[in-house]
């Protein structure tokens, strides 16, 4: 197809506002307390032996490092739940139907993912469809199974900590362990989840700057400033409603042309 490789030259970009403040809050808040949890978890489920001659009235270490625990797991429940209602209110990049993968189009645009970014492979031909504007749809179950595991690490948490609060939140959850078959399994969900956790964030940030070197529309900064820079046509031939758009800049083409290149 000869006559469709020059429609993608030169290029037409316009700068679109795709991630509002309450995404990239909670983006950056959930990174923090991922990170504290992990740490302060780690050291929990298997503490270092510290030895002193101090009493051990005037060593509270691990009591800080339990309550930097705990103060982390309440931002962390309170930043899900913020974006729990964002995903009614937020724009068509933040709502609950952006991330639903069961539609026709999600579809055909995760196969598109698998094809190109899983297996490096190219295509024939591109469809403007494919260059998804807010998350593509694997990067989009993604996010849904990230939010289950959340729910698991929530439940299971003030679930383990119900026992030494006297507070009304945590002993919601003094259900849970029971219906786990105790302590120790609550733990091991605990602890399973948080890897799970741990690695798909790991293969989100590589993505995330595979697709910025790809593709260079700004996927990092993105969720610095909530602007990503478009193809015009994208924006135009979008199935879903008109993107708020800025400045447009134009791209002349390169001195070599690469036919593979889906920008």
């Amino acid at each position: 197809m000869a006559d469709s490789n020059d429609n993608w030259y030169p290029r037409n970009f316009k700068r679109a506002y795709v991630w509002e403040l309450p995404v990239r809050v909670f983006h950056w808040v959930n990174f923090l307390c991922i990170i504290v949890l992990s740490a302060t978890g780690f050291l929990i489920s298997d503490p270092p032996a510290i030895l002193s001659n101090e009493d051990a009235t005037s060593q509270y270490w691990f009591g800080i490092i339990r309550f930097t625990h705990f103060a982390a797991a309440y931002l962390f429940t309170a930043a899900i739940v913020m974006r729990l209602y964002w995903f009614f209110v937020g724009n068509q990049f933040a709502r609950w139907s952006a991330y639903w993968p069961w539609t026709k189009e999600a579809i055909k645009n995760a196969k598109h993912v698998v094809w190109v970014d899983v297996m490096l492979l190219s295509k024939k031909e591109h469809r403007l469809e494919d260059l998804s504007i807010g998350h593509n749809s694997v990067a989009a179950f993604a996010y849904l199974m990230f939010f289950v595991l959340f729910f698991v690490m929530i439940l299971t948490g003030f679930g383990l900590y119900a026992p030494t609060s006297e507070w009304w939140l945590p002993n919601m959850f003094a259900w849970v362990p029971s219906l786990l078959g105790g302590d120790f399994n609550t733990r091991i969900i605990h602890h399973g989840a948080m890897w799970l956790i741990l690695i798909i964030s790991i293969i989100h940030i590589y993505l995330v700057f595979y697709h910025e070197w790809l593709e260079g529309r700004g996927e990092v900064s993105s969720m610095f400033s909530g602007y990503k820079f478009i193809r015009a046509e994208r924006m135009a031939n979008t199935y879903r409603s008109p993107v708020k758009q800025e400045s447009t800049k134009e791209v002349e083409q390169p001195a070599e042309f690469d036919p593979n290149d889906p920008c």
